[in-house]
């Protein structure tokens, strides 16, 4: 098994000497408390380690040992920090690993193992370093209840990892908090790094989504020099970070009601080393004070932005205008589409160029015919649909706020991953100047 870094996850194991290794195994065997993914390991003074399961060894297991099995024998535990997998466990798939681990451990507390606690076990994870979070439909069985808290460490030793933590449903609080429960560990602070940019959460606070990775990239290779954006919806700095490191944003004023993530907002901006050019406006961003200010607006909320769309127009320079990059969720038909592999909420591996979607779709004041000339045969008919509206109500917004008329135009549509069956997260770019409409 590994742990953070590739390296295996250190392991408990009693140590004695040679002579007496034998009847300590069998015994071990017995009782099911040998590791049996690891090998018997030779330690550097002469003596000689058997893994065993679980976070160490009862007390009376000890006494048997250096009593009656192999009385006169030194028994003591010590942890293997670089344990040697045996031939069976280089077999073994990582669930195959915590099945085997997890029943033996079991067995060796008195409980039958059956059927129903196997299907109980977990089938998918998410992985941050050495904490991994199970999936909520897992462990829901009453016996594992009087198996706790010393489950966990078996859990944990079988996947390679130091930390455990267990997902619930995120809350509907207008924050996306996750209810996640911290099994296994002091807390629940992570660190990942994508193209270069290193992001601290608290994942039993604040929600990391790895199907953002190609959004992420795409806003990184964005001409943003000298440029001021407001990012509506910042979190922990999903896209505030990519903004200013690699696109080059003079400033970016971030928006966050969510207390948590905004801690973790400000270690990342210090992390990162661009506090300098980034103010963070905690609360209600309906509430924003700012105007006249942006060259861009970021709106990075699904399943919909929408509430955020008249403090985009009232951010956005009166003078040049700027571009908003709206986020959605837009249900569509079954049908084949290209979709970015690795982009969807649960997988872990990430395709590395962002895919381009439409471009160049002409703006507000052409018809109907224009338009779908500049849009890509890629595309579904629901997010022109979808797009087209969000043109429209736009324009009717800036005129609102600004009191005159704004031209607009769609730049780009991006599908940034597949959210559910039929439901596809898009980002519209629509580009927003002031003066009047053409034609």
């Amino acid at each position: 098994m590994e742990g953070e870094g590739g390296k295996p996850a250190a392991v408990v194991a009693v140590v004695t000497e040679p002579r007496f290794a034998q009847r300590y195994r069998e015994y071990l065997e017995e009782e099911k408390l040998l590791h049996g993914q690891h090998r018997v390991q030779r330690m550097p003074d002469g003596t000689v380690a058997l893994p065993v399961l679980g976070a160490g060894l009862p007390e009376r297991h000890l006494r048997e040992l250096s009593g009656r099995v192999a009385p006169g024998s030194t028994c003591r535990l010590a942890r293997l920090l670089d344990p040697v997998p045996s031939k069976r466990a280089q077999g073994c798939s990582p669930a195959q690993r915590l099945c085997l681990q997890v029943s033996r451990w079991v067995a060796s507390q008195g409980v039958t193992w059956s059927a129903a606690l196997e299907a109980d076990l977990p089938r998918s994870w998410q992985r941050h370093g050495d904490l991994l979070v199970l999936s909520e439909d897992c462990f829901k069985a009453e016996q594992w209840r009087n198996l706790e808290p010393e489950l966990w460490a078996t859990v944990a030793s079988a996947l390679g990892v130091r930390r455990l933590a267990k997902r619930g449903r995120v809350s509907p609080d207008g924050a996306r908090t996750p209810a996640v429960t911290l099994l296994l560990g002091d807390d629940g602070w992570v660190e990942h790094v994508d193209n270069g940019v290193r992001y601290t959460l608290d994942v039993t606070r604040c929600m990391f989504s790895f199907g953002n990775i190609t959004e992420k990239l795409r806003v990184a290779s964005l001409p943003c020099a000298g440029q001021v954006l407001v990012d509506l919806y910042a979190g922990i700095g999903y896209f505030t970070l990519p903004f200013l490191v690699h696109a080059a944003a003079a400033f970016v004023h971030a928006c966050e009601w969510n207390p948590h993530a905004v801690v973790a907002l400000r270690r990342n901006l210090e992390l990162n080393g661009v506090l300098d050019r980034c103010q963070i406006h905690f609360g209600d961003n309906r509430k924003l004070k700012l105007s006249n200010i942006a060259d861009r607006v970021n709106l990075g909320l699904i399943p919909s932005s929408e509430e955020g769309w008249p403090i985009a127009c009232q951010v956005l320079r009166k003078d040049a205008g700027g571009i908003l990059h709206i986020h959605q969720n837009v249900e569509s038909s079954p049908g084949k589409v290209l979709q970015p592999p690795g982009s969807s909420e649960m997988e872990e591996e990430h395709w590395p160029y962002p895919q381009q979607i439409i471009t160049n779709h002409r703006g507000n004041g052409a018809t109907r015919d224009s338009r779908r000339k500049g849009l890509s045969v890629a595309t579904k008919p629901e997010w022109r649909r979808w797009a087209e509206s969000a043109e429209t109500r736009i324009a009717a917004l800036l005129q609102q706020v600004h009191g005159e008329a704004w031209k607009t135009q769609i730049l780009h549509i991006q599908l940034v991953k597949s959210y559910a069956p039929h439901v596809d997260h898009i980002v519209l770019d629509l580009e927003c100047r002031p003066g009047p409409l053409v034609g």
